[in-house]
């Protein structure tokens, strides 16, 4: 599994969204600057987030962007599963039903399956609140 460019730059468009107050709408722009995305390509990603209705998106004058929940209900999760492809570490676990031919056989299957599954749980436990510093990431459990 390799997070695309796509995949960060919407986490940190999450994460500076979950910054402002809850019903602040941020331009565009503002988003862009911050973060040194370019309009353009912060656009694209935008769009998905506000067709998958994890953002509100308002046209116009005074338009721009700001989260529909708290920034405790976003996992982290969620967020790369809108702009990744998958979040696999192997081809195989892409698709339901597993498609290669050798899985019933394969002995590494359920290695990489379970990793999947760590992989999506560790993602689905972080929130946007607990990458914005309010608890830490780096105790181990």
């Amino acid at each position: 599994m390799l997070i695309s460019t796509k995949g960060r730059y919407a986490l940190r468009v999450m994460l500076e969204l979950a910054s402002h107050e809850k019903d602040e709408i941020v331009p565009l722009i503002t988003i862009a600057q911050k973060e040194q995305i370019s309009e353009k390509y912060l656009e694209s990603i935008l769009v998905v987030l506000s067709k998958a209705g994890v953002i509100d998106g308002l046209r116009g004058k005074g338009g721009g962007y700001r989260l529909n929940r708290e920034p405790k209900e976003y996992p982290v999760g969620e967020i790369l599963r809108l702009t990744e492809r998958t979040l696999a570490p192997v081809s195989c676990l892409e698709c339901e039903p597993n498609p290669c031919e050798r899985a019933a056989e394969c002995k590494t299957l359920p290695l990489w399956e379970r990793l999947d599954a760590l992989i999506c749980e560790y993602l689905d436990s972080v929130s946007l609140e607990d990458l914005l510093g309010t608890s830490s990431l780096t105790e181990t459990e």
